[in-house]
């Protein structure tokens, strides 16, 4: 007859088995069930609700991206890429070096007393007015602020109509039809009432490469 095992043992394996059961159930059935149930309902959106173009990936409808022109130098760090005048431009970004890095992603942490933020935004609205074509005045405030993640794909509508004309010109199109656009791509507040009225910039700009 086998000799019991010492009680501090026997207490050891239970705790064994507990552990191996819980791994199994907690570290592979239940994510593998909710990853299964995800790819089956909510497929786009388990995926990082991807945009596409032609059948590839161009970004994600969650997160913002620059529209801008090549840099000349490549390799230069300290040259800011010029935005291109044929895309409605998303807000400004203090996520990384050229903006919306998700791995850099964070707010700027700088207060509205703080003079370099003061003079930022002063040198945004003159920048924005100027490439835009319109008053100083008209300017909303989401295009001269970062959002707290950096990586926001929305604007205002008053921002995305302010470029309206701006897109038209650049692009050979009548106003109207790149205002209708705009007005195609409003996002309402969440749930009636949470949040802002919205313009998601990643895929407008997508509907407007379909238009011409």
């Amino acid at each position: 007859m086998a000799k019991p095992l010492p009680p501090l043992i026997r207490l050891h394996l239970t705790g064994l088995r507990v552990l191996l059961v819980f791994t199994v159930l907690c570290g592979l059935a239940y994510p593998l069930l909710i990853t299964g149930i995800a790819q089956v309902a909510l497929s786009r959106q388990a995926n990082g609700s991807p945009v596409k173009k032609d059948g590839r990936v161009v970004g994600s409808s969650l997160l913002g991206q620059t529209f801008n022109l090549p840099k000349k130098n490549p390799d230069d760090p300290k040259e800011q890429a010029a935005p291109d005048s044929k895309w409605f431009q998303p807000r400004p970004s203090a996520a990384g070096t050229d903006g919306y890095d998700p791995t850099a992603s964070g707010a700027s942490n700088l207060g509205p007393n703080d003079a370099g933020l003061t003079q930022t935004i002063h040198e945004r609205r003159a920048a924005i007015a100027a490439f835009d074509g319109v008053a100083a005045g008209q300017v909303p405030p989401d295009a001269l602020t970062a959002s707290g993640s950096g990586l926001d794909p929305h604007i205002s509508p008053a921002y995305a109509y302010e470029q309206v004309d701006r897109v038209a010109r650049a692009r050979g199109l009548d106003a109207p039809k790149v205002r209708q656009l705009v007005k195609d791509h409003l996002q309402g507040r969440t749930l009636g009432f949470l949040g802002e009225p919205r313009v998601d910039v990643v895929t407008l700009n997508l509907a407007l490469a379909r238009l011409g």
